[in-house]
């Protein structure tokens, strides 16, 4: 399975994923889940993805191919010269609907499920900051000022963080500190998703990742987000007035 979470906040965007594959109790593998591109000072683009592994693999190739061909042929239209994140979005929709339509029923005569969803983020000069999920049929839709984050995967047990305290006006450092704490509280209730940990932050209008790193188990700043955290919760259990009294 798989954790990703993307953040849209006034300030910019931030991703973080997993990269924890799991086929089966004894087929737990690693694979990147987040792909990043940059065109410097004039776009910067990320994605992140879960579902089958074989189609997000298929709709990453077809865009890395298109992007080849627009080397030789400039009216080729790709992720790096699209006019917008929108239609970067649609690309990407459009990719994933063309592997759907290939393998989805052989997938599934297999015993295999097909589907799988991508979030896209970005920014291109002249345009603002966007952040898009895009569905298994490559439909999309955008996050808003009073949606600002997606989720993709295994998400029940880090959304109750992101909803207490992100909102469309959170500082940036705030935003990473919260999809920390909500990966921490995923990975500790769910076997499936794992470390080490993606992460890319992108501040509105610089076009390039002021933070693209792997967090591994071992990261001291991670592990003392985590430690706080479990250590502030009991905390504020303890304090908290008992409901009933029980002789």
């Amino acid at each position: 399975m798989t954790y990703c979470v993307a953040v849209r906040v006034t300030d910019g965007l931030v991703l973080l994923s997993d990269t924890r594959t799991n086929a089966g109790l004894d087929n737990i593998s690693r694979f990147t889940k987040m792909f990043t591109w940059e065109v410097p000072g004039e776009r910067a683009i990320g994605m992140m993805c879960s579902g089958n592994l074989s189609i997000t693999q298929g709709v990453m190739t077809r865009l890395a191919k298109a992007i080849e061909r627009s080397a030789d042929d400039p009216d080729v239209e790709t992720i790096l010269n699209a006019d917008s994140i929108f239609r970067i979005a649609e690309l990407v929709g459009e990719a994933m609907q063309a592997q759907q339509d290939r393998y989805r029923e052989s997938i599934q005569a297999g015993g295999v499920g097909a589907d799988a969803m991508i979030l896209v983020a970005g920014q291109r000069k002249g345009g603002r900051h966007r952040l898009f999920m895009v569905y298994a049929a490559g439909n999309f839709v955008e996050a808003t000022s009073d949606t600002p984050y997606f989720q993709i995967g295994e998400h029940k047990y880090g959304k109750p963080i992101l909803d207490r305290v992100v909102t469309i006006d959170t500082p940036l450092e705030q935003v990473v500190k919260a999809v920390c704490v909500s990966m921490d509280s995923t990975l500790h209730s769910n076997l499936s998703v794992g470390m080490p940990l993606d992460l890319a932050v992108l501040r509105r209008d610089r076009f390039a990742f002021q933070v693209r790193e792997r967090i591994g188990a071992d990261d001291p700043r991670f592990q003392n987000i985590s430690r706080e955290w479990g250590g502030r919760l009991r905390e504020a259990f303890l304090a908290m007035p008992d409901l009933v009294s029980i002789d």
